[in-house]
């Protein structure tokens, strides 16, 4: 097993270039435009992060206690989502057929759950719109061949990132690279 390492941090050229590396994603296809996005997810994750930790930081500074809130509950669903994905079996089977649904629900829950405790707004602005940027990034940033090599040899377990394994909490995995990853790993036991 390779040890969790962070990508390195892409330079703006690379992360945002001109409008020729930008595409509109086939949403008639839905299977290759998530594969767009979680190759994306995989190698821009430390870019993502940056940006992530930037809206956090101004959403911080604006509601402190707010913004605390949302992270608590956010975390606790997420990991408690996690938890009960492996320790349930019903949640287990239905996390495996639908995973985007899964997604979908550990988010309305979040989003519930901090409405209740008045935080609705830091929510929207601390959480939503980072995912919404980094999704919208995701989904038209063209791939490049380093992308691609990159994403195989994450998939292949040759090399391991935070995406990567959040990806894999969230069954949010490429079906033929999984396949490549389990042919590995039997050649590795022989």
């Amino acid at each position: 097993m390779a040890k969790v390492e962070l990508t390195p941090l892409r330079s703006w050229g690379d992360f945002f270039p001109g409008s020729e590396r930008f595409g509109k994603p086939d949403v008639k296809d839905s299977a290759k435009w998530g594969n767009r996005v979680i190759s994306n997810l995989l190698y821009y994750q430390t870019n993502y992060l940056a940006v992530a930790v930037a809206v956090f930081l101004i959403v911080g500074f604006l509601n402190p206690l707010g913004m605390f809130t949302a992270m608590t509950v956010v975390s606790g669903i997420f990991l408690g989502s996690v938890w009960a994905g492996e320790n349930r079996t019903a949640i287990s089977s239905f996390k495996r057929q639908n995973p985007t649904a899964f997604v979908i629900i550990v988010m309305v829950a979040s989003y519930i759950l901090i409405s209740m405790l008045g935080s609705v707004m830091v929510f929207t602005s601390a959480i939503t719109l980072p995912l919404a940027l980094i999704f919208a990034h995701a989904s038209f940033r063209l791939r490049n061949m380093k992308n691609k090599l990159e994403n195989k040899m994450e998939f292949a377990g040759l090399k391991r990132s935070p995406m990567g394994i959040l990806l894999e909490a969230l069954d949010q995995q490429e079906e033929n690279l999984q396949k490549i990853q389990g042919f590995l790993e039997g050649k590795r036991k022989e």
